[in-house]
């Protein structure tokens, strides 16, 4: 279901797109995708080395107990071995990056392994993985390509009405005012509304097949519950643009849950303890 919702979305996102051009011109919108594609490109190729370096995360070897349950995981799933990594921060949380399975990395904080035991850390990192199988990673590079060029596109507009103005002498003038306002204001806010529902979608997809790789929901659910609690306690000074990489969104206040890119938490666990409830999956 979360994979046709993602679809169902993605195309949407498509044709708001291809409706953008259609009131701009097409050297426009062509102009827009092709610097998106470069920029997000760079962005999915490189992000491993970029996330990590920006939240100072140290790679461990297999002497060390997140390598282990990491491996414990990566068995259980198929997967070839990630690298792994231990972030200096102890707000608990933990995300995983990489372009593919045979590029990937998975790194968890000081504070996520100080509160949760090994069973529940052990969920959260099949949480990891199922991101990982799932090739997320790349959804949301070619979601985030499509919205930046409706962002970009919506600029375009906007300096092009600043320096070329807008006359309403008939109703013609008055139509391309409207076509302006949309561009400028609406397409921006919807790109951006379909790109945190995919995200989120894609955050259910990894609650459903993390449980399966670990075995147990309530591993994850019980997990996911004191991350809540703990992140509220103590929130990480996260860039907002990485905040989607996360288990549980590391910000909090402001705009960051109206707009947050994670589902609610309630109904993750709900979701998790009915998978509990309705087979036993060890």
């Amino acid at each position: 279901m979360s994979t046709l919702k993602t679809g169902l979305l993605m195309i949407a996102l498509t044709a708001l797109l291809m409706l953008i051009g259609s009131f701009f011109g097409e050297g426009g919108i062509i102009i827009a995708f092709v610097f998106a594609v470069i920029m997000n490109f760079g962005s999915y190729w490189f992000s491993d080395k970029i996330v990590l370096s920006m939240y100072k995360a140290q790679e461990v070897g297999s002497s060390h107990e997140l390598y282990q349950i990491v491996q414990q995981q990566t068995q259980r799933s198929g997967l070839p071995m990630p690298r792994v990594y231990v972030i200096p921060n102890e707000s608990p949380n933990a995300f995983a990056t990489g372009r593919n399975p045979k590029h990937a990395a998975v790194a968890a904080t000081q504070g996520i392994m100080r509160i949760l035991s090994r069973e529940e850390l052990a969920g959260v990192i099949a949480h990891e993985l199922a991101h990982i199988k799932n090739r997320d990673i790349l959804i949301c590079s070619i979601v985030a390509t499509m919205a930046g060029a409706i962002m970009m596109v919506a600029s375009m507009a906007q300096w092009a009405a600043i320096f070329g103005g807008f006359h309403s002498d008939d109703d013609e003038d008055s139509g391309g005012i409207i076509s302006l306002l949309f561009m400028i204001i609406v397409a921006p806010l919807a790109a951006t509304i379909i790109q945190l529902a995919i995200s989120r979608s894609r955050e259910y997809a990894a609650d459903r097949g993390g449980a399966e790789i670990c075995g147990n929901p309530l591993w994850l659910s019980n997990a996911l519950r004191k991350l809540e609690r703990g992140v509220a306690v103590q929130p990480m000074r996260a860039n907002e643009a990485t905040s989607h990489l996360f288990i549980v969104n590391p910000l909090r206040g402001g705009f960051s849950r109206l707009f947050s890119t994670h589902p609610p938490m309630e109904e993750r666990i709900r979701l998790l303890e009915g998978m509990s409830g309705s087979r036993r999956m060890i």
